[in-house]
Parts: structure tokens; C-alpha cells; sequence
């Protein structure tokens, strides 16, 4: 299965690996588990001073639409991130993430749906919703903390989003990939879990087959990174490892 997932994706694996040269200078660092990390250099936002939103991003509209063409979701409510004091990436052990996201969650209730500008509080911390479309296949979250003034650096992000289904879907996996820890949920079940010190690479987890039910679909998702670039990209495929595409994706 994961010979047949690397091949159908080397292609895209390739361009993750060419998104720039941040994510190859992390992944020519990466250290294995138990080991510190050397410190990172500051990773510039070229060409934007201005701390742009729409940059990167469009605002969501009402408008349901269509994921991109190789599949990936890339509409997304997002929390403005809380600040967590972390050092390394490879403390994102399971209970760590575990731990982090439970202590640290804005809802206990997994089908919650946040609207666009609605405040919630995370300990002491008031925080926005934004909901976004990403320009691009993965959900940069450094560049969202970097455009809306937040720091850039040891920051948790909360995501949700909708998938909208005219029939049922069986046999469906979600992949994933992150930088640097981070879990999904699909209508408040977890599916996916992406602890160490990981780089976003396509596809780099899958969750065993899934039935996306006609109507709506919640996804809930938690990234947490330390140093260096916050980034996820996610997807269904089916038993083919094909993209699955007939589905839409709203914020409501």
C-alpha cells in the first residue's frame, strides 16, 4: 500500500519537497528522536513587508467549491494561534500532543462549527476565527501567524472545515501531512495522528478506510510547531489511492 501511495504521489511529494528552500533547509536538518535540534535560521517572507493577509489566503465566501484538482481541501476556518513556549519539535510525543490539544482546546464539542470573527477564549487568551481559502495545495499556518501580526515561532493552530457530500463515500482514507505535530478528526472521531518532528510531506500519513456519509462532513484538526515553518496539507483518497474530488467544501 505504501509503495503504491509513493509512487501514484512522487510527483507531488517532489513539489513539496520544492516549495522553497525553508522546507529544504528542514528537512536537510531534521534530527532523529532524542536528539536537539540545531537553532534555525529566520525564515524571511519574501517580498511581503506588509503583513498581507490576501497574500496568501482569499477570504471564504458562502459559496461552496470544489478541493483543488489533485484533491487537496484548502478551505479553512482557522484560530489565531495560541503561544506555546517550545524549544524543540521532537517533544510531540502522542501524550504530548494528546495532552497539549486537550488543555488547550477551544470546544470539547468535535462538531462544532465556529463562524468567521467569532471570539473564543483558550486560557487566557481571546482568539479569532478566519475562514480562508489557501492560493496553494497546503495550508501555510506561518504565513497566516506572520500576516495577521501573531508570532511566528512555538504557536498551536485549530482548524475545522466542512465536506459537503451528495451521496455517501465508502472506502475512503484522509492523509495528511504536517510540520510540525498535529491530529485530524472526522465528525468528531479521531483518524489521524502526526507526532514527532515531522516535515509536511504529502500523504504522509493515511488513516485506515473511512465512510464519508451524505450531507455534511466535520473535519477538526490541531497543528503545533516549535521553531521553524507551521504547514499541513490534507486529502481523500480512495482504494485506488486516487483523489476523491466529488465532494465540496464549505465553512458553514
Amino acid at each position: 500500500m505504501m509503495k503504491s501511495l509513493q509512487k501514484l504521489f512522487s510527483p507531488l511529494l517532489a513539489l513539496s519537497i520544492l516549495l522553497g528552500g525553508q522546507t529544504f533547509i528542514h528537512q536537510a536538518i531534521a534530527q532523529p528522536p532524542g536528539q536537539q535540534r540545531a537553532p534555525l535560521p529566520p525564515i524571511p517572507i519574501k517580498g511581503d513587508t506588509t503583513h498581507t493577509l490576501t497574500r496568501h489566503f482569499k477570504l471564504a465566501t458562502n459559496t461552496k467549491i470544489a478541493p483543488y484538482a489533485n484533491g487537496f481541501i484548502h478551505r479553512w476556518l482557522v484560530l489565531e494561534p495560541i503561544k506555546k513556549d517550545i524549544a524543540r519539535n521532537n517533544i510531540f510525543t502522542d501524550n504530548y500532543l494528546r495532552s497539549e490539544f486537550k488543555n488547550n482546546n477551544f470546544s470539547e464539542d468535535y462538531l462544532m462549527i465556529p463562524k468567521a470573527g467569532e471570539m473564543v477564549k483558550v486560557g487566557n487568551e481571546s482568539l479569532k476565527w478566519y475562514a480562508l481559502d489557501s492560493k496553494t495545495f497546503n495550508f501555510n499556518l506561518f504565513n497566516f501567524s506572520y500576516d495577521i501580526n501573531k508570532p511566528k515561532y512555538g504557536l498551536l493552530f485549530w482548524l475545522v472545515t466542512v465536506i459537503d457530500c451528495s451521496e455517501e463515500i465508502q472506502n475512503v482514507r484522509m492523509t495528511a501531512g504536517c510540520n510540525s505535530g498535529g491530529m485530524f478528526w472526522l465528525n468528531g472521531q479521531e483518524v489521524l495522528m502526526l507526532s514527532g518532528d515531522r516535515d509536511m510531506i504529502v500523504d504522509n500519513v493515511a488513516s485506515p478506510l473511512l465512510t464519508l456519509k451524505k450531507g455534511r462532513n466535520i473535519i477538526r484538526g490541531a497543528v503545533i510547531n516549535g521553531p521553524g515553518m507551521a504547514n499541513f496539507c490534507l486529502r481523500f483518497i480512495d482504494k485506488s489511492d486516487k483523489p476523491v474530488k466529488n465532494i465540496s467544501i464549505s465553512k458553514d
